[in-house]
């Protein structure tokens, strides 16, 4: 049975159930009238990322805090587009060692994230601060309806980030942002081809006069497939458009996606065959310079032939759709510090069936949950040497429920050049539906699971030389959690025994991580990541399918710059090795590398992937393709 609230019954039920939240955020906001202290905005924020890169301006955000300012561990990622070696999220995503990438194929497809050694489930994906998880399962939660060509910046958090942004951010958070086009008009249209069939198009459109600005983004990718049944479609296209006014910035952004694949060996030794769908709607409308309203629509559908071109032998047939509003605002109080708050309520639902020997039947059934919060968060800047972020969220569950997630971050600056840091974070996750009502001959899903819970602390340093041509970042972090979800079997086996899904007692997570990068010059610097976790060991005669299946070891090295001679500055470059290692699974390096032309309005590009040729599979069972070449050209234009 789904319960309703509204906003003003949310606001009640905050009010009556975490009065100390409220009382504890009015204590903090007396403490920072009363500070006194010099402004050090270069020391502001977690991200280890040098100021030439916090240039991108998003004119809108629902961001319940900027993730720089909360005194984290924040990466901020700037795609490059297909011509230096990236087409997709997912491979910009790879650049950062502490998130594990597990794809079922080319360009993304079905591709799981994973953070810091959690499991693909425990990660918040979102676009413009709002929530596109899907309720399925986090198998489709990079299943994104934006192309690449419209995001201009990925911010990832790493730790939890369920005080911000609620459930499934227990290892940490993804947040890819748009922004509005500079004035005037201008095209920018690629199209290039390469092995296995492989076939690319993206084109971007931008338009911005007086009060109104546009963007229009479409991409399309194919493949023949390196394997049998191995061929996949991946399309997408979206509308932003930008309206300024009395009142501020309204934000309006429509995204679709259809990505129909082959998934052979995706669920075992069949020609299987799978199809989604997703569509994006969300308004965002600035109240003036400090309060915002948003709301967001996502509707996702995937359709699964285990026997492609056999439907009626088994067929799963899945819809979800989710909404979220809110309504944020943030003030200054005194001279460095900053209040944000708001309200939120959100909601999901899934209608699914299945065929099996011709008979329909239901597969996940139709359910419906929704939930309200309240959120508070008080950062402190640059108070003498020290600075402090310290928040708290209450969400109030369908059928009366509510968890609690506070979380405290603070800095200290121990010279011009070193930074101390730490933090400690509440995180939960509601099962996926996925989690609680799947069956099938393999699996079986659990209507009793509890929400996981956790708890996540970290403490490094930044350490950043006066010239700033280095910027080095080291954190070791730890993260308990308690009725983590797992699917897990019996030892010893019995014939035709199933995954279950249950909530494991407790489960640690250790490790640490390290990042450095050196500016060579203007446009040319290396990038190195280096991550490691480790968690404990599994219970007696407990054998895992997810919770203990991670990247015990992750490291990466990236160059760009421009290449020297008798081009000069005419020709970008970028390339990159990342080792992996995962559980039970020898190490195995993949080296990708990409080569454009910078200048005029005819550029060709070379993209080349898996230089190394090497046979690995992210997900057991799964191999991926070997290596890859992509070449084609891009052709922009600019009008007045």
């Amino acid at each position: 049975m789904t319960t309703t609230y509204r906003t003003t019954e949310v606001y009640r039920i905050l009010m009556e159930k975490n009065a100390a939240t409220l009382f504890l955020c009015a204590i903090c906001a007396g403490f920072a009238v009363g500070q006194q202290g010099s402004s050090n905005t270069a020391q502001q924020g977690g991200t280890t990322v040098p100021s030439v890169q916090q240039s991108v301006l998003v004119t809108t955000s629902a961001e319940p805090l900027p993730m720089e300012e909360s005194e984290r561990s924040v990466e901020v990622l700037l795609p490059q587009g297909g011509l230096v070696g990236t087409d997709s999220v997912v491979d910009v995503l790879r650049t950062d060692a502490s998130l594990n990438l597990q794809a079922r194929g080319g360009e993304g497809v079905q591709a799981d994230l994973a953070i810091r050694g959690t499991t693909f489930e425990q990660s918040l994906v979102m676009v413009n601060g709002l929530r596109v998880d899907d309720p399925e399962t986090g198998h489709l939660n990079l299943d994104i309806p934006l192309p690449l060509d419209a995001v201009a910046r990925v911010d990832v958090l790493h730790g939890s980030g369920s005080t911000f942004y609620g459930s499934d951010a227990i290892g940490g958070a993804v947040n890819l942002l748009t922004s509005a086009p500079g004035a005037g008009l201008s095209v920018v249209a690629r199209s290039g081809a390469g092995n296995y069939g492989s076939l690319e198009e993206h084109l971007r459109a931008d338009y911005s006069a007086g009060r109104f600005s546009e963007t229009l983004t479409g991409s399309r990718d194919t493949s023949d497939g390196f394997i049998a049944d191995r061929n996949y479609s991946s399309n997408a296209l979206a509308s932003e458009s930008w309206v300024k006014s009395g009142l501020g910035t309204t934000d309006v952004l429509l995204a679709a996606s259809d990505r129909p694949y082959g998934a052979n060996d995706f669920y075992g030794a069949y020609n299987s065959w799978e199809r989604t769908k997703a569509w994006l709607a969300s308004i965002q409308q600035q109240l003036g310079k400090k309060t915002t309203a948003s709301f967001g629509y996502l509707r996702h559908t995937d359709e699964f032939v285990l026997l492609e071109g056999l439907p009626a032998f088994y067929e799963n047939n899945h819809a979800t759709t989710s909404y979220e509003g809110a309504l944020r605002r943030t003030n200054e109080i005194g001279k460095n510090s900053t209040l944000a708050y708001g309200l939120e309520e959100s909601g999901d639902s899934i209608h699914s069936f299945n065929i099996y020997g011709g008979a329909e039947s239901y597969a996940l059934g139709v359910h419906a949950r929704n939930q309200g919060a309240g959120y508070a968060n008080l950062s402190l800047r640059a108070v003498r040497r020290f600075s402090l972020s310290v928040g708290a969220r209450e969400e109030i569950l369908s059928g009366g429920d509510s968890v609690f997630s506070p979380s405290a971050a603070a800095a200290f600056t121990l010279s011009r050049t070193v930074r101390l840091r730490g933090s400690a974070g509440h995180g939960f996750r509601l099962p996926t539906y996925t989690d609680l009502y799947y069956s099938d001959p393999a699996t079986e899903g659990n209507a009793a699971l509890k929400p996981e819970s956790s708890w996540s602390y970290e403490g490094g340093l930044d350490w950043k030389p006066a010239n700033g041509r280095l910027t080095l970042t080291a954190v070791g972090f730890r993260l308990q959690e308690t009725n983590a979800i797992d699917y897990s079997k019996r030892l010893p086996l019995t014939a035709g025994e199933q995954w279950q899904a249950v909530n494991v007692p407790t489960l640690d997570i250790s490790g640490a991580e390290a990042s450095a990068r050196v500016r060579l010059g203007a446009t040319e610097w290396i990038d190195l990541s280096y991550t490691a976790a480790h968690s404990g060991n599994l219970p007696a005669n407990y054998l895992s399918e997810y919770a203990f299946n991670y990247a015990a070891e992750n490291a990466v090295f990236g160059w760009t710059g421009e290449l020297p001679g008798a081009w000069g500055k005419q020709v970008s470059a970028h390339t990159q090795v990342e080792v992996v290692q995962k559980t039970g699974v020898t190490a195995y390096p993949l080296w990708d590398a990409g080569l454009a032309r910078n200048t005029g309005s005819i550029r060709p590009y070379l993209r080349l992937l898996n230089l190394s040729g090497t046979g690995y599979a992210e997900i057991a069972g799964v191999p991926m393709q070997g290596r890859t070449v992509m070449g084609g050209m891009e052709w922009s234009w600019r009008g007045r």
